[in-house]
């Protein structure tokens, strides 16, 4: 079956994740971190993507990024593959597949869900069971987001902008959001449209990128999910009909 495309929209942020082949370990040590950190800081840059949350794992890493052009996401992540891969094969002297195949990404809404799922990047490494906090974990966005330390892969989105008056007030505001657990409804519709590359928004976002792209941006409805309602209406009006 042809892969279909993804969604690609300039100016619209996606959530992406690449994890290592069969879950295997493909940043050992900090300077395999630094590698990864500033190869993406250095793709990010040359192909316009603007990078509002991340976290790397020993095994897999994490984007939240806005692509100024089509290709933007594409190429950055082509391009960080294979520098990475080069790094990795003449490091530890291996070869053969580093990757699980092919990235996995999906479109949100950033009115709804770009502050979310921030927090669900950032958590990453909380949920793993690395650290306790989201503040001690090095090799992501949040000493940024939350507490203002520098990092040149980081670029904020207007709806981070929009927290507060100043970088004070929205480092402040953008904290606190942590203290509230995230719903694992919201985790697992996550999840699920970012390992399916459905859209993540409301029906008036998802129509809005549909007119765009000209393409469906959910999973049609089951045969008898759509059935559903006509059913239960011809089965009441057969059962009157036989009282």
């Amino acid at each position: 079956m042809a892969r279909l495309p993804r969604f690609i929209l300039p100016g619209y942020p996606q959530h992406v994740i690449q994890r290592g082949n069969n879950g295997m370990t493909i940043l050992h040590d900090e300077d395999d971190f630094w590698v990864m950190w500033s190869t993406l800081r250095d793709a990010a840059q040359r192909f316009d993507c603007a990078v509002h949350a991340y976290v790397l794992m020993p095994s897999h890493f994490h984007l939240l990024l806005t692509p100024g052009h089509e290709e933007g996401i594409g190429k950055l992540m082509q391009y960080t593959g294979r520098y990475y891969v080069q790094h990795a094969n003449q490091r530890y002297g291996r070869t053969g597949t580093l990757w699980d195949g092919r990235y996995r990404a999906t479109l949100i809404d950033p009115d709804a869900f770009l502050l979310p799922v921030c927090r669900y990047i950032e958590l990453n490494a909380v949920r793993a069971g690395l650290v306790a906090a989201p503040s001690e974990y090095e090799w992501s966005s949040h000493a940024a987001n939350a507490l203002g330390a520098e990092d040149e892969l980081v670029r904020p989105h207007a709806a981070y902008l929009a927290l507060g008056v100043d970088d004070a007030a929205r480092q402040t505001t953008y904290a606190e959001g942590f203290t509230t657990p995230l719903d694992p409804a919201f985790v697992q519709r996550l999840r699920d449209a970012t390992n399916k590359a459905w859209v993540l928004g409301d029906d008036r976002f998802c129509q809005e990128v549909e007119r765009k792209l000209n393409r469906r941006t959910r999973p049609q409805a089951r045969g008898g999910d759509r059935r559903s309602a006509a059913f239960r209406r011809a089965q009441a009006e057969r059962h009157g009909a036989d009282g």
